[in-house]
């Protein structure tokens, strides 16, 4: 019986997304537009997530949907520090450390209660500039949470 990681992108696939996603730019507008899009999709869908969008270690939005706890917001902080850390998705980083049979508190001496290796977080890349910050969703599955932020980022104009 296939895991649950078979039906995971491989590290190139995820790399590839991460750099199709790339942004023209990413102002504190852009930001609430942002993160407005992804609630106006978790609203519609009746999705229980927390939605954050960070820029230079700055938040400039977040909401919890009804249904959403105070543990999403804290895997979706988890999360962030991951793509902050290592400028990868943290799906990217889960499958990373599955592949390698490891965790990051094994290979890169990160705590746990700090960082997660779980899908959710994907890293705002500008063009010319390289990451800047990253937007999350937690509360659902850790590949869908990943999937629905990659949905939304789609949707913005390139």
């Amino acid at each position: 019986m296939p895991s649950d990681h078979d039906l995971w992108p491989t590290l190139d696939e995820l790399q590839r997304e991460e750099f199709e996603l790339e942004l023209p730019g990413l102002s504190e507008t852009d930001a609430y537009e942002l993160g407005m899009l992804a609630v106006s999709a978790a609203s519609a869908q009746r999705l229980p997530v927390a939605v954050g969008v960070w820029r230079a270690g700055r938040q400039l939005f977040h909401c919890g949907l009804p249904g959403s706890t105070l543990d999403n917001d804290g895997w979706l902080r988890r999360k962030g520090r991951v793509v902050t850390r290592f400028e990868h998705s943290s799906l990217y980083m889960a499958r990373l450390c599955h592949d390698k049979q490891t965790t990051l508190t094994e290979k890169y001496g990160l705590p746990a209660a700090r960082y997660a290796a779980a899908g959710g977080a994907v890293p705002l890349r500008v063009r010319g500039t390289g990451v800047v910050g990253w937007v999350g969703v937690s509360g659902l599955p850790q590949l869908d949470d990943h999937r629905f932020v990659v949905d939304i980022l789609r949707k913005l104009p390139r």
